[in-house]
């Protein structure tokens, strides 16, 4: 693979990864300079970030789970 698309395609999966532009041109210089422990560092805080969200989402679901099983409880009972 030519180097400018090798490098297009590592731009595409960190963007489809969530990162932002920040993050992507970081990478990248890394990239230039060699400088791979720099770059896991940048990949592994994103997937940080990203498992945080995950976390909030899941507090979300549980709430919304817990008020869906409240709203059928009271509705068994009212039978």
């Amino acid at each position: 693979m030519e180097k400018n698309a090798k490098k297009e395609v590592i731009k595409q999966n960190l963007k489809d990864a969530g990162c932002d532009s920040e993050t992507i041109d970081s990478f990248m210089i890394c990239k230039e300079k060699g400088t791979s422990k720099e770059q896991v560092k940048l990949l592994e805080k994103h997937r940080i970030k990203l498992l945080d969200k995950v976390h909030e989402n899941q507090k979300c679901i549980d709430c919304l789970d817990y008020l869906v099983y409240q709203i059928n409880k009271e509705n068994e009972e009212e039978k």
